[in-house]
């Protein structure tokens, strides 16, 4: 029997409280998914050097990819501008996909960093970007 093979997943769905609150999103609903697959669960905004708990933060001006080409940024509640950590916490999920050779993500909605609708992520543009499949919960 071959070896399941590796997807990322947002840590949070898993239990994990990663969260910008301090909290977890666990999330049932991808559990049958996550059997087909050994997972490696990650956090961009931690990876990114953002510590838990910290202040929710919005895209402005634009989505993921937007913040990516340096068209639009990631700011906190108190306006403090978190781009850089979003795309260097995006640039490690990446780099950890590339090591791993991995094809699937599975997704936090609705997150800045992870999130695929309504608006892409900065994390998730990233991958998108790569050729990752995304799937988001």
């Amino acid at each position: 029997m071959a070896p399941k093979p590796f997807c990322l997943v947002s840590a949070c769905l898993l239990g994990l409280c990663t969260r910008y609150d301090g909290k977890s999103k666990q999330n049932e609903a991808c559990r049958p998914l996550l059997n087909q697959y050994r997972y490696i669960p990650i956090c961009p905004e931690q990876l990114g050097g953002l510590p838990t708990p910290r202040p929710p933060a919005s895209l402005v001006g634009g989505d993921g990819h937007a913040v990516l080409d340096g068209h639009a940024r990631v700011l906190d509640i108190h306006g403090r501008d978190l781009s850089a950590a979003f795309i260097r916490g995006a640039s490690m999920v990446l780099a950890i996909a590339r090591m791993q050779g991995l094809q699937v993500a599975l997704l936090k909605s609705n997150s800045p960093s992870c999130g695929c609708t309504p608006i892409t992520g900065v994390c998730a543009a990233l991958l998108e970007r790569e050729g990752i499949v995304l799937q988001e919960y």
